[in-house]
């Protein structure tokens, strides 16, 4: 199992879960849900809903990958296999995402 913070604007909205089976789960936090000034990240991850589940990485995180050349680059670089679009995702979209959604690996303790 494999999680990533995910912030906007920089503040910490909820975290997204890759399973041991390959599933996915994006989870907004409690106190993101409580605040009614605070936004859901995407329409298609609306804040109506505390849990949204998928088989596949969720559409929303997967437009945010890297394609053609910068995806090569980006893989090799890093070591990350090309169908490891989690590991992908949390290299890519670190620091310098499109828009304001940012997704930061969560640090094992």
């Amino acid at each position: 199992m494999r999680t990533a913070k995910i912030l906007y604007k920089d503040e910490e909205a909820g975290v997204l879960t890759q399973h041991d089976d390959g599933s996915f789960t994006f989870r907004y936090h409690d106190t993101w849900m409580a605040n009614s000034n605070k936004p859901g990240i995407s329409l298609t991850l609306p804040k109506i809903e505390q849990e949204f589940n998928s088989k596949f990485l969720f559409p929303f995180f997967y437009n945010m990958l890297p394609e053609g050349s910068n995806k090569q680059a980006v893989c090799k670089l890093n070591r990350i296999d090309q169908d490891d679009y989690f590991g992908l995702l949390m290299t890519a979209a670190k620091h310098d995402a499109i828009g304001a959604v940012r997704v930061v690996k969560t640090e094992k303790p």
